[in-house]
């Protein structure tokens, strides 16, 4: 059996522990935590005394993980500084806790840490709740479990409080520990964006060298804190003292910056750790996949060091406080407010210039290369805190924990934008997928339902990137999609108002107040319907009552204003006295000005300027999904509750592998989801007694090997009537797949209806995704279908059955929307409930005026890895 090696995760403070179970080789530790309790905390800890068998008591907590006994231990640099421990009562669901913690880290969370991994650990276990006997003097302990977030409830008088604590997992707690994490989190990022003093290590005195560049940007940042070098060498680089070693550092760097080769690279982070630096930035390459990269790992891990890198352009902070550039950019980088977090540093590099070159700038950047400890996630939490930041931008190759990079993502843009790169887009086709269901849940789909359900700003370039960031930079969100396009040249309005309606815009409907308007203002040739033409011959001033009059109709969300300069004027000059920030959005098109996209007056934050219609059109349309966004009610989670989920998770227990279609059944019965009323007969037995109870018109479905099209492989057989008819039938099935018929599902003729796909795939990393779309034979012919990850949100469900490119005419009739939403809801219930439940088919599902049922059910269980992606930890 495999040892449970811990987990490093952060204190209060920023500290780096290790989180792990105990184990008998620990009793001597434990037994030495409590003989150094004073004599206050012995009490509180045993009502009285210390007791005598201390040691007994000692060996029983450190005893080796089994059902009903789990004790964990927090070690920080070596020393186990806390233990808390649970025992199970006696045939119970509920176990009894107890905390110990040494009094010299009594403030920095070690208690509330040490609570969340047991609290993890027993839900896997399958326990209910958490219990206690407190002193009722003992007040520090009962805030650490009330302040928990779980559900918590203390007795009243007397000397002593009975405690319990209920063990769900609601959004109450999640929100506790995410908002704990976040602070501590923030502390330890403090070591490398704010750091008191930097060692470069490995900074040559070349020039063309990247330590050398490091070292210079460093300098000419401003950065007020202590600086050193570490080159055995040199006795002062740039007119900054050089010692030999690390060791030989004059003191010891909060941060110390590494640009050595691979090997090298190890050894200085190794010498790093046993000097007591906090955080270590590891710009070299060539580490990952090495003896030397399994060293760095491990130096980090043992000294409890935060970790940026390795293979990675360097960290960047604009704080006035504390700037500093730790990277080989090539020029200064600007301060502004978009923060940035890379895995790529030829992205970060363009990103940087780009922003300058628009004359905004950053607020801090972070190229976490190839990740080993820091990570997008810890950044969405230093942006949380952050208030310079705000907007926030990631390039993503990979997601570690997307679970909680989700709920953190989420967090964060519903206070300011979140935009990220979409990459990894390529080999989405599953082509030989099982089910309808995994066919459509590619990894890309995965990512991009991810994203939206986070609010998250998702775009495919760079390009495009900086394309939102100016328009997210110089204007105010839509208010809607309504857009009205203004133009002195017919085709850029043309044009503008084509792309708005190919981004989903709506082309906004002007009143016949601003038509009269407008009609009044410009030439009888002008177009005064949307898109407003003002033709080429009026100056800048008429042009800028038009965009006015535009812009005062109460029809009107946003505007696009396309201008050409001609021999009687600009137009665009006169934008910057109409597009003030605090009014609707505009943005400007200019076609042929050189850069794709600039500000409309350099050096001003009036608007965003772009050489083409296209870009102006897919930027708002962001902007109106991300307004459209922010405009949801956050619920937080699925709100269906399933009837019996004890006798689901019964059901769940032990399987693997596709489900019986019996069994299939079985678990849609059990999730409350409507189902065909269905009889199965295997291939070998008689239809006899099936036929003679059946009524009439029935239909005949193959469960054959390998036959997953059921219509399109010749498995079904419809409007059958009458007992013999049901036994022909039968006999054709059978004679037709041969020794590949498992077997029959006999079901009543379903009323006629609009047949949707809805479907279950778990992913490993992601957790599960719910597809939705067009069933039945549209399936695989028109492959229109949508998917949000788990947990369903009602929102979500919404957004779901809207998402369809059919989904407009699809709902235009009389079809139960609420009912397919309520089935959408039940099935994220069912796989929140049930993670063994690896796939889910239920196709088609037969939608009509007052109703939803599902016609057919494939299911496949397998054993899941169980992991809490909320519980805190670092990366290992």
């Amino acid at each position: 059996m495999s040892v449970d090696v811990g987990s490093r995760a952060l204190l209060a403070d920023g500290d780096v522990v290790l989180v792990r179970p105990l184990h008998p080789a620990d009793t001597a530790e434990v037994l030495g935590l409590h003989t150094r309790l004073t004599k206050q905390d012995t009490y509180f800890r045993f009502f009285g005394a210390r007791p005598s068998a201390l040691d007994k008591l000692a060996a029983e907590i450190a005893a080796d993980p089994r059902p009903g006994h789990y004790a964990v231990g927090c070690y920080l640099r070596g020393d186990l500084v806390g233990v808390a421990n649970y025992e199970v009562l006696s045939d119970s669901s509920d176990a009894e806790v107890a905390l110990v913690v040494d009094a010299a880290v009594r403030a920095q969370g070690v208690a509330t840490l040490l609570m969340e991994h047991l609290v993890s650990y027993a839900r896997k276990a399958g326990l209910k709740r958490f219990v206690a006997e407190v002193l009722a003097e003992n007040a520090k302990i009962i805030h650490v479990f009330a302040d928990l977030g779980l559900r918590f409830e203390a007795s009243v008088g007397g000397p002593e409080r009975d405690v319990v604590m209920i063990l769900e997992e609601d959004a109450t707690y999640l929100d506790a520990v995410l908002k704990r994490d976040s602070v501590a989190d923030a502390a330890s990022l403090t070591h490398v964006l704010k750091p008191a003093s930097i060692a470069v290590i490995g900074a040559g005195r070349r020039p063309g060298s990247v330590g050398h560049a490091v070292l210079a940007n460093l300098l000419a940042a401003g950065y007020p804190g202590h600086v050193e070098v570490v080159n055995p060498h040199a006795g002062e680089i740039l007119g900054v003292p050089s010692a030999a070693s690390v060791a030989e550092l004059a003191r010891t760097p909060e941060l110390a910056v590494i640009c050595l080769p691979a090997a090298a690279a190890a050894d200085a982070v190794e010498a790093c750790g046993a000097r007591g630096v906090r955080a270590a930035l590891v710009i070299s390459a060539g580490l990952t996949g090495t003896p030397a990269g399994t060293r760095v790992r491990e130096a980090v891990s043992r000294y409890g060091m935060r970790l940026v890198g390795p293979n990675c352009l360097g960290v960047v902070s604009t704080d006035p406080v504390c700037p500093l550039n730790l990277t080989f950019l090539a020029g200064a980088v600007q301060p502004g407010n978009v923060g940035v977090v890379t895995q790529s540093g030829g992205v970060g590099i363009a990103l940087a210039e780009s922003l300058n070159d628009l004359g905004l700038g950053l607020s801090s950047l972070v190229s976490t290369g190839d990740k080993y400890d820091v990570s997008g996630n810890d950044l969405l939490m230093w942006w949380t805190a952050d208030r310079r930041t705000e907007l926030a931008v990631l390039y993503l190759e990979s997601f570690g924990n997307p679970r909680k990079f989700s709920r953190l993502a989420r967090q964060l843009a519903r206070t300011r934008p979140v935009l990220a790169v979409r990459s990894g887009s390529g080999g989405t086709a599953q082509r030989a997928a099982a089910s309808h269901t995994a066919a459509a849940a590619t990894p890309a789909v995965t990512r991009d339902a991810l994203f939206e359900q986070a609010g998250i700003i998702a775009v495919d370039t760079v390009v495009e990137l900086v394309d939102v960031i100016a328009g997210l930079s110089w204007q105010l969100l839509p208010g809607g999609p309504r857009v009205a396009v203004v133009s002195n040249a017919g085709g850029a309005g043309v044009l503008a108002a084509d792309a708005c309606e190919r981004e989903g815009l709506v082309m906004a409907e002007l009143s016949a107040d601003t038509r009269e308007r407008l009609a009044k203002l410009l030439p009888h040739e002008a177009a005064v319907q949307n898109p407003v033409d003002t033709t080429a011959a009026v100056p800048a001033e008429v042009f800028a009552d038009a965009l006015r009059a535009v812009l005062a109709d109460d029809g009107v969300d946003a505007v696009i204003a396309a201008t050409v300069p001609t021999a009687v004027g600009d137009p665009g000059t006169s934008l910057v006295a109409v597009v003030p920030p605090e009014y609707k959005t505009v943005f400007a098109v200019r076609p042929g000005q050189r850069a794709r996209v600039a500000p409309l007056v350099p050096g001003t934050g009036v608007t965003a300027c772009y050489d083409d219609p296209a870009a102006a059109a897919a930027v708002l349309a962001r902007l109106v999904r991300y307004e459209r966004w922010l405009n949801q009610p956050d619920t937080g989670g699925s709100l269906i509750p399933l009837e019996n989920p004890d006798a689901l998770r019964a059901f769940a227990a032990g399987r693997e592998g596709w489900l019986p279609p019996a069994a299939a059944v079985e678990l849609l019965r059990l999730a409350g989801i409507p189902m065909v009323e269905t009889t199965y007969v295997e291939a070998g037995d008689s239809m006899d007694a099936a036929a003679a109870d059946l009524g009439s018109p029935v239909v005949l479905k193959a469960d054959a090997e390998g036959l997953l099209h059921k219509s399109a492989g010749g498995g079904v057989v419809l409007d059958v009537r009458g007992a013999d008819r049901i036994r022909d039938a039968f006999r054709t099935l059978r004679s037709r797949f041969g020794s590949a018929l498992r077997g029959v599902t006999v079901q009543p003729m379903a009323e006629p209806g609009r047949e949707v796909l809805v479907g279950v795939r778990s992913d490993p990393v992601f957790g599960p995704l719910v597809v939705f779309g067009l069933g039945g034979v549209d399936a695989d012919l028109i492959a229109d279908h949508a998917a949000r990850l788990v947990p369903l949100t009602e929102a979500d469900a919404d957004l779901l059955l809207d998402s369809l490119r059919s989904a407009k005419a699809l709902w235009s009739g009389r079809l139960d929307r609420a009912a397919v939403r309520e089935l959408l809801l039940k099935v994220s219930r069912l796989a929140e409930l049930v993670p063994e439940l690896a796939e889910l088919d239920l196709n088609p599902v037969r939608v009509r005026s007052e109703s939803c049922v599902a016609l057919d059910v494939r299911a496949r269980f397998e054993r899941p890895t169980l992991t809490d992606p909320f519980l805190r930890r670092l990366r290992d």
